[in-house]
């Protein structure tokens, strides 16, 4: 069986990085993983200064907004590092909050997919035929945290 996920408000909306379960990294509190995904674009630019701004975004869709600038440098191997980034996020959020990491768990060995209309990289676009990107990287943090608690190494 397939799961299919989109909007924070919907079914499995926790998947979403717009949830609003904020992680920390390198000791920085993000609001959401979008908040820290679209700041990351800009690490080591000389466009990083709008990374104070994407941090204070009252909410997911203007970080998300202010990350697609198109007038702004991106880093150099943006290309090379955002599935990493990504993951290293979402890995985060699901090791940070227990209330959804145990609906990740749930979901057992069931395919996850970002049902987005418009994104054929992090989900799976209009005719489904996308990458889906970011239900591979929830798949595979799913993998991760089972191992991690078979070895008890997650407590709460």
């Amino acid at each position: 069986m397939t799961i299919y996920f989109y909007k924070v408000w919907q079914p499995y909306g926790c998947f979403s990085n717009f949830s609003p379960h904020g992680i920390n990294i390198q000791g920085v509190y993000w609001s959401t993983v979008e908040h820290y995904y679209q700041s990351q674009k800009f690490a080591g630019t000389s466009d990083a200064v709008i990374i104070p701004l994407i941090h204070a975004a009252e909410k997911p869709e203007i970080a998300a907004a202010l990350g697609r600038d198109c007038n702004r440098q991106l880093r150099p191997d943006w290309e090379v590092v955002k599935t990493k980034v990504m993951r290293e996020a979402v890995l985060k959020k699901f090791l940070t909050h227990a209330d959804i990491r145990e609906v990740l768990l749930s979901t057992d060995d069931q395919w996850l997919v970002e049902d987005s209309p418009t994104d054929y990289f992090w989900g799976c676009g209009e005719n489904k035929t996308g990458e889906n990107y970011l239900g591979r990287i929830l798949m595979s943090v799913r993998e991760e945290i089972r191992n991690l608690s078979s070895l008890s190494v997650i407590s709460d």
